[in-house]
């Protein structure tokens, strides 16, 4: 969620579920780009009926809307992963003040956090800092490092015009653009064996 504009809207608003018009407090970072609001509401409509009880990780995870918002609308848990300092100290403190179960946060760079033991996640949010091209990287450590389940959903945010490089079990379900963003969610298929 870190990239392309310079400073953050103050606040950003969860747009639908239980936690629906709460406000997160977001800290004013060079690079911090909250995914819009219109964005997210086009996502949550295509995942509405795979979210509830889902697992989740929400990796470069900044102002932490994205995942906020999976778990306001019923997921069972996300674990969001942010290395910068002040926005992680700001996700904690925001799902503090929401009391929204289910919400753990590592301050860690996600390649760091992904040479890890992989944990199955049903929904991936992987929206990395668009300067530093850590897509392909990224998405790898995911399928090889044991990060998703055999189905899972995994939304990518990038540049419009730039469709990362990912892997061949990756297949696009839908996507859309939003100004300068391109948005992707797209279906983990293993082939059969």
């Amino acid at each position: 969620m870190n990239g392309g504009r310079k400073g953050a809207p103050g606040r950003v608003r969860i747009i639908g579920g239980s936690l629906r018009n709460s406000r997160l407090e977001v800290p004013d970072l060079a690079g911090l780009r909250p995914t819009p609001e219109r964005v997210r509401e086009t996502l949550f409509n295509w995942l509405a009926p795979v979210l509830d009880g889902a697992r989740c990780l929400d990796l470069c995870a900044g102002t932490g809307a994205l995942g906020i918002e999976a778990l306001s609308r019923g997921a069972a848990g996300v674990q969001f992963v942010e290395r910068d300092a002040r926005a992680a100290q700001s996700l904690r403190a925001n799902l503090a003040r929401l009391k929204a179960p289910g919400g753990q946060v590592a301050e860690l760079d996600a390649g760091l956090y992904l040479q890890g033991a992989g944990r199955r996640h049903d929904l991936v949010f992987l929206d990395p800092p668009f300067a530093l091209d850590l897509w392909p990287t990224l998405a790898r450590q995911l399928e090889q490092g044991g990060w998703l389940a055999a189905q899972a959903w995994i939304y990518v945010e990038s540049p419009r015009g730039h469709v990362p490089a990912l892997p061949p079990a990756w297949q696009p379900h839908r996507e859309g653009h939003a100004g300068e963003v391109r948005f992707a969610l797209y279906r983990r298929a293993l082939p059969l064996s």
